[in-house]
């Protein structure tokens, strides 16, 4: 995996001739490894991903809904990532449709986008999930549209205390069947009554569900979430140095207002950090849950919009917060040169050919 990011859109992995088709200007463009992990290949995947299901947003206010597990839990998440990813996933979309459903809340069938993310903003290992969800859902009989209160989803405190019972549950049943392994200094949980007093000190905990404000102006809904979807541990924006073996790199202290900090690990504890969030091979990050379900999301949207359609509901005319640049999307392709034309691909390099060639290649 290092080796592919190392190599990422360098001339070990060759490459191709770019034109623009308005002034001419040309480029070369090394090829990249495509790998997940990788942050400079996420900007063009992120853009496929939103292109792709640009159809799929309903127009509707979209909630923001962030799940996280205490940080006791997190060795046992790291030494067992397969089983207790899924358990995460599980539990917050359980936990979100089962209080959609309760008719003192929201009485509907709900649809969940979910994405898993591992890291803090120092890099630590710290699994969350992010769930996107539409502002209401189908009626029982899958007549009518229920829409939320305007500016508000569902109560945190509720979702909070249900997830923790819905993941400490899963966890407990994973520990019986002996599927959960404890090596190191999480060793002892292997023993029963230390794993069950574990649980019980989580249990007494509040468990941090957070809800972020709701978005106006559904069509920037998906480049939001693209954010989130194609996000790696850190990308190359916030590294700033390396010198001497050590590495400096912005972050975030949300203790402080989001204030900018920067903070510098030797390249060893770095890529150490990193390489604590590498997923499973296989392993699916992004799932969608209820009407928006893959084996039957084409039709439940048609229904929803329908749905939405017979009540009227009506959108917020608010700008999206905390949106970033929506007009990037747009420039990837662009020509540098002249701003206006497209850049296209009219030779294909292999590595050899870079290396043979590399001096009559304008690669600026």
């Amino acid at each position: 995996m290092l080796d592919d990011i190392a190599a990422c859109r360098t001339a070990a992995r060759g490459g191709h001739v770019e034109r623009c088709d308005q002034c001419g200007h040309q480029r070369i463009s090394y090829n990249s490894c495509r790998n997940r992990h990788c942050p400079k290949c996420q900007e063009t995947a992120r853009a496929d991903w939103t292109a792709e299901r640009e159809q799929e947003v309903l127009p509707v206010e979209y909630f923001h809904v962030v799940f996280t597990i205490p940080h006791e839990l997190a060795g046992i998440a790291l030494q067992n990532k397969k089983l207790v990813y899924d358990i995460l996933f599980k539990a917050s979309a359980e936990t979100l449709c089962t209080i959609a459903r309760d008719p003192t809340h929201l009485g509907a069938k709900i649809g969940v986008l979910s994405v898993l993310h591992t890291w803090g903003q120092t890099l630590e290992h710290h699994p969350h999930i992010h769930c996107l969800v539409p502002g209401g859902g189908l009626s029982r009989d899958g007549t009518r549209w229920i829409a939320c209160r305007p500016g508000f989803f569902l109560p945190v405190r509720v979702l909070s205390r249900l997830f923790r019972g819905k993941f400490l549950h899963h966890l407990r049943s994973a520990f019986e069947r002996g599927d959960l392994d404890f090596h190191g200094q999480l060793a002892a949980l292997a023993d029963r009554a230390a794993f069950r007093s574990l649980l019980s000190a989580v249990f007494a905990k509040k468990w941090r569900v957070y809800a972020k404000p709701p978005f106006g102006r559904p069509e920037l809904v998906l480049r939001y979430l693209a954010r989130y979807t194609h996000r790696v541990a850190i990308s190359n924006a916030r590294l700033i140095a390396l010198h001497d073996g050590q590495v400096t790199f912005s972050w975030k202290d949300y203790r402080q207002q989001g204030r900018s900090r920067q903070m510098t690990l030797s390249a060893v504890q770095f890529l150490r950090r990193f390489l604590l969030h590498l997923l499973p091979k296989g392993f699916v990050r992004v799932r969608t849950y209820g009407f928006l379900a893959n084996r039957h999301r084409a039709a439940k949207l048609a229904q929803c919009r329908w749905a939405i359609a017979q009540t009227e509901t009506k959108t917020s005319d608010e700008p999206l917060a905390d949106i970033g640049s929506a007009a990037a999307d747009d420039k990837l392709g662009q020509c540098p040169a002249c701003q206006q034309g497209r850049m296209a691909c009219v030779l294909v390099l292999s590595p050899a050919d870079l290396v043979l060639h590399a001096p009559a290649w304008d690669t600026s």
